[in-house]
């Protein structure tokens, strides 16, 4: 998972959310369907599919879903 478009498949499959592109960048609370519970699932696929563990504090602070993916690739 090294593209946005690779992340927003992830999100699709791992947590069910229908995002594409045009939500990457938008505010968390903006995404269709998006709530805290979903964070924490995104997290924990993350973390699965990179096999790196990724900072909770930083992700919380993300404010769309391509700081999410930032955070990811950076780990």
């Amino acid at each position: 998972m090294t593209t946005i478009d690779d992340f927003l498949v992830l999100v699709r499959h791992e947590i069910g959310l229908p995002v594409g592109p045009e939500h990457a960048d938008v505010p968390l609370d903006q995404v269709p369907g998006w709530d805290s519970m979903h964070l924490l699932a995104l997290l924990t696929a993350l973390e699965r599919q990179t096999g790196r563990s990724i900072s909770l504090p930083d992700v919380l602070g993300a404010e769309s879903l391509h700081e999410i993916h930032e955070l990811a690739v950076q780990s």
